[in-house]
């Protein structure tokens, strides 16, 4: 059991001062405490302030906006709460500030000139000594061509460098022009490049002036061209579904031709090797052919046929296994001697 209980009192020790820490960082981040004196301040314009808004002196916290709200028709009346411990002088003078670029403000207590004495509880800050939340509209409008040319994290530095500068919270305004010089610099160098890409392009454009008439008469043709082919549209049109017949017609008459085509090209192949295996006959007859055209000639000279004579004839007849006497025959013609047509 002791095993138990000792981790469990470890638990609750841990979880209590967890809690007392958060509840110190809710007090600490949270609203501002109860209790304090009220005063009031009066602005021409407390756009952006809302209630529960810090107020402070010299960037510390000493208090809240209680209320807004408007007198006078035209008026804005500021209700704050500051601890019991801050007082403050009849010549004190507020502020709407910024505290980001988000649009977050705060009311900024300044020490003024003047008598020191306390202002009253519920004591009222007038107008002359009050100064309204800058506009950054028209702020930024006038440094829009600078924040053109420059990244989204320079023109958010730059940005609420102005912010701190104007309000008085940080910088001065050397520093502020010296970095908008530095950035002015960085624009004039693009200004440069800029420049020498206009020279360029101007150069460009010169030799265009002077090829102008070349390129007026190619433009010319192209258009002519052009319309002779939407003239032609009717025509181009059909003949290109004439030339899709025919190619689908050539594509069948070449699937039925290839089977025989291929035959025929294994017979040549076939012939060829023939042909090249008995070249020596092939040369010899091809020698011996101008010989036998001419006798050929001379045989069919006579008409459109071939006349033959029986010149010489021998030859041996056999029967019943015997061989009998050789047969022989010689014509005396003329035609017959030596030198004749046989």
């Amino acid at each position: 059991m002791t095993g138990t209980i000792r981790p469990l009192v470890k638990l609750l020790v841990f979880a209590a001062v967890t809690l007392l820490l958060t509840a110190l960082l809710a007090q600490t981040l949270g609203a501002f405490p109860a209790g304090g004196v009220n005063y009031r301040a009066r602005f021409t314009d407390v756009t952006g302030l809302l209630p529960g808004d810090d107020v402070r002196i010299a960037g510390v916290r000493v208090g809240r906006v209680a209320d807004i709200r408007v007198v006078d028709d035209t008026v804005a009346e500021v209700e704050f709460t500051l601890t019991e411990d801050v007082p403050l002088a009849t010549g004190v003078r507020a502020a709407i500030r910024y505290r980001n670029l988000v649009g977050q403000r705060y009311l900024a207590l300044t020490e003024g000139p003047g008598e020191r004495r306390p202002l009253r509880p519920d004591g009222l800050i007038p107008i002359g000594q009050t100064t309204p939340a800058l506009d950054l509209t028209v702020l930024f409008n006038g440094f829009r061509p600078l924040f053109t040319a420059l990244r989204p994290e320079d023109v958010n530095k730059l940005a609420y460098e102005i912010i701190q500068v104007l309000q008085g919270e940080g910088g001065t305004v050397s520093s502020l022009l010296s970095r908008t010089a530095s950035l002015t610099n960085t624009l004039a160098d693009r200004d440069a490049v800029i420049g020498r890409v206009v020279t360029n392009l101007n150069t460009v454009l010169t030799t265009l002036a002077t090829r102008d008439r070349d390129l007026d008469r190619t433009i010319t043709q192209l258009q002519e061209f052009v319309s002779g082919l939407a003239a032609d549209r009717t025509a181009i049109g059909e003949a290109l579904v004439n030339l899709g017949d025919l190619t689908e017609a050539t594509s069948s008459l070449v699937g039925e031709a290839r089977p025989p085509l291929a035959a025929d090209i294994r017979a040549l192949d076939e012939l060829a090797g023939t042909l090249n295996r008995n070249s020596a006959v092939i040369d010899s007859t091809l020698g011996r052919l101008p010989q036998r055209y001419e006798s050929l000639t001379r045989v069919a000279s006579y008409g459109s046929w071939f006349n033959f004579y029986l010149c010489d004839f021998d030859g041996r007849v056999s029967a019943a296994g015997q061989t009998l006497n050789p047969v022989t025959f010689s014509a005396p013609a003329a035609r017959c001697a030596t030198g004749g047509s046989r």
